[in-house]
């Protein structure tokens, strides 16, 4: 009795398992990844540090928080190519409009080996906002690259000789990867799909009820498309499936053979 109830709570846990990477599969397609980066162009400057406490997305469901690890950054250390990861996030595909930094209060500025308090911008509050307005597609990863053009940015103050922030920023976006969709001639068949350039597998899916796979965040790159189906089905392989970043290659209805 004991191995029956076994038997029966595994296959339990295997339907559900099964259930959760469908969701997932459908799930991809619609929900695009974002990266948001730090970057900047030199300035005439020992250093300049930004206290940057959160930053945030404006998407057709309102402002939502990246998970960054708050701190102070010193522009200067990514110049010339340089940059670092902010944060990452997943959102529905659709516009996103804006992203916003909200500064902390350690904001300062070493200019010949001196260090200033850097006075900032009522952002610190409110944030500093910026325009974007980038279609996002489902599937696909985005980076948004701040250049923080730093000569730009740093006022000297006249009188006391004190310096003030009013960021000029440029927002850099692309697209990074591309994806894969189709769908199988007998849905019956659920066959988990796999993209794989030379002998790497870089991605993963199953189709769906209504035979429907996609497969998303591809580097671009020329792919063989290859089917596991269940046992009583064949699929052929689809080669020379193209990949191009920023799109998603439709290989259309893959037949299927009833063995």
């Amino acid at each position: 009795m004991k191995k029956k109830i076994v038997y029966f709570l595994t296959g339990i846990a295997s339907i559900v398992l099964m259930a959760f990477l469908f969701s997932a599969c459908s799930d991809d397609s619609k929900n695009a990844r974002i990266e948001v980066r730090l970057t900047d162009a030199p300035g005439d400057y020992d250093e300049v540090n930004i206290d940057i406490q959160e930053v945030e997305v404006h998407t057709n469901g309102g402002w939502t928080s990246l998970d960054i690890i708050p701190g102070v950054y010193n522009l200067l250390d990514f110049t010339n190519g340089l940059d670092t990861l902010m944060g990452s996030l997943v959102v529905p595909e659709g516009e996103l409009s804006q992203i916003r930094l909200i500064l902390g209060d350690n904001n300062t500025i070493k200019v010949d080996g001196e260090v200033f308090d850097l006075a900032t911008p009522s952002s610190q509050q409110s944030g500093l906002k910026l325009n974007v307005h980038t279609l996002l597609q489902g599937g696909l990863t985005y980076r948004f690259l701040l250049d923080f053009e730093v000569a730009k940015s740093i006022i000297v103050l006249k009188g006391n000789g004190g310096y003030s922030l009013k960021p000029v920023i440029r927002v850099v976006t692309e697209a990074t990867s591309g994806g894969i969709s189709g769908t199988v001639s007998i849905p019956e068949s659920t066959p988990a799909v796999y993209a794989i350039i030379d002998l790497d597998t870089l991605g993963t899916s199953f189709a769906d009820s209504t035979g429907g796979f996609f497969i998303g965040g591809l580097p671009a790159g020329s792919y063989r498309v290859s089917f596991a189906p269940a046992t009583g089905y064949t699929i052929p392989d689809k080669t020379l499936v193209p990949v191009t970043v920023g799109n998603v290659t439709d290989i259309g209805v893959v037949e299927v053979t009833v063995e």
